[in-house]
């Protein structure tokens, strides 16, 4: 008889799925038998892979309650991820009625009689030698932990007691943690038979959860197949470390058919992405251009799947070798005078700061939305940018011949994307392949058409310029 609770009837013990029983048996099984097995467990993102390891968590509790043993369980932070950890293990004993015989210790650990579970984090400055594993060593989102780390004081847990050893995640790229425990048990499995990975993609999952399917529909659908958090966080598909950042197939979707333009038309919505430049050359043949893009935004028909506006690049324009005085004079002018634009996003990190407080006070606190560069809101900017290339939901004008249309190309061609830990991107355009200003400008004017698009009041009175602005 399975030790695990599954019932199609409506109980208040959450039941575990088919495709989590299968790697609960195998790791219970090897605590069990002391078999001392490593096992990968991937999982699509909300598929169960936490409520599948409290469940282990509370089955060994419970079968070793007489032994002094400890299981150890480490996630790459303490507080949130080794916390909730440990929350949903007590909730879980609190449903099933052993919670009367459990304690909290130390704020770390869940004891059941002599046996208890141990949350450690996997942080770099974490102290965490001095810990056995006896019962079991768990890594909770095991594509964010280090692997120096994990290999240098966490693995050596389990070589007292032959401990087994679980790695729960969703992929990544290929040079994480859990990556590499997934393809050595992957050829483990070819030679000897045993099982040891285990995974469930978000179809398994939607056989069992409608509701659930419909979502990751629809996050398909904004996203597109080609996305790298559909393809890691759904499809578990880990990408490559780095690579161009829009394929061929991308690129072609991107290249629109309208024409460039030079000026508003009526009854018609743009905004504007800015990113700003150095106010002199950087060097001999070098420019370091403030790169601004402007974009129509068309309403989406009322029976298209997506209701979010398509984006069509109209114009570029490209300032270098100018004083910022006399740059933000100009940008005030063709924002507000020549295409009225409605929302502009300004890279406000360093100088950017400075001008775009001073865009908003020459044209209205609605109009500018700044956006401090940092490792997460880069991050966002690149997968909200791929994420509307995909869908068809951003396109170029078409060729005109133009510098500004070549160099757009060149800088799309050559950028390159490369993933980071928690889930973070960085995109950019390798210095010694030129600058990234366009497609910088061109994520920033996603972000500027991303949501809804007021009409904020725009100041019509004179741009009072003071000399020397950009020390302040």
């Amino acid at each position: 008889m399975s030790p695990f609770p599954i019932s199609p009837v409506r109980s208040p013990v959450p039941t575990l799925r088919p495709y989590q029983l299968a790697p609960a048996h195998a790791i219970v099984e090897s605590v069990r038998n002391k078999r001392g097995l490593t096992f990968s467990v991937v999982m699509a993102r909300q598929a169960g892979k936490n409520e599948l390891s409290a469940h282990i968590e509370m089955m060994l509790l419970i079968q070793n309650a007489a032994r002094a043993l400890d299981g150890i369980k480490c996630a790459p932070t303490f507080n949130p991820q080794a916390r909730i950890s440990m929350s949903r293990l007590w909730s879980l004993l609190g449903k099933t009625g052993f919670v009367s015989s459990a304690d909290r210790e130390d704020g770390r650990s869940i004891r059941v009689a002599r046996a208890r579970m141990v949350f450690l984090s996997a942080e770099a400055n974490a102290n965490v030698v001095g810990h056995t594993a006896g019962l079991v060593l768990e890594v909770d989102e095991a594509q964010d932990v280090d692997a120096d780390k994990f290999d240098r004081e966490f693995r050596p847990m389990a070589a007292p007691h032959g401990a087994t050893v679980v790695y729960y995640g969703t992929p990544w790229d290929d040079s994480t943690l859990l990556e590499r425990a997934a393809q050595h048990h992957i050829e483990l499995q070819r030679r000897d038979g045993i099982q040891r990975h285990f995974e469930a993609d978000w179809q398994t999952v939607a056989e069992y959860s409608p509701g659930y399917a419909r979502y990751v529909e629809s996050e398909r659908q904004r996203l597109g197949e080609s996305h790298p958090l559909f393809l890691t966080q759904y499809a578990l598909r880990p990408i490559p470390g780095a690579g161009r950042m829009f394929s061929a197939a991308q690129r072609a979707q991107l290249q629109g058919s309208h024409a460039r333009q030079y000026a508003r038309r009526a009854g018609e919505t743009y905004v504007a992405g800015l990113d700003i430049g150095g106010q002199a050359d950087v060097g001999p043949g070098e420019h370091d251009a403030t790169v601004l893009t402007i974009a129509r935004v068309c309403e989406p028909p009322a029976d298209a799947v997506l209701q979010e506006p398509r984006l069509e690049v109209v114009e570029h324009l490209a300032v270098t070798g100018v004083s910022h005085d006399e740059l933000l004079m100009r940008l005030t002018d063709v924002l507000r005078n020549v295409w009225s634009a409605n929302r502009v996003a300004v890279d406000a990190t360093g100088i950017g700061e400075t001008i775009s407080r001073l865009l908003a006070r020459a044209l209205g606190e609605g109009f500018v939305r700044p956006m401090k560069f940092t490792a997460e809101s880069k991050s966002k900017l690149g997968f909200d940018l791929l994420a509307a290339v995909n869908g068809g939901r951003l396109k170029m004008y078409a060729a005109d011949g133009s510098m500004e249309y070549a160099e757009f190309w060149r800088q799309i061609e050559a950028a390159r994307t490369a993933l980071r830990p928690s889930g973070r991107m960085t995109f950019r355009v390798d210095p010694a392949e030129g600058h990234d200003d366009y497609l910088v400008s061109l994520a920033l004017v996603v972000s500027a058409g991303g949501e809804g698009i007021e009409k904020p009041r725009i100041a019509r009175g004179r741009t009072r310029m003071l000399s020397g602005w950009y020390s302040n």
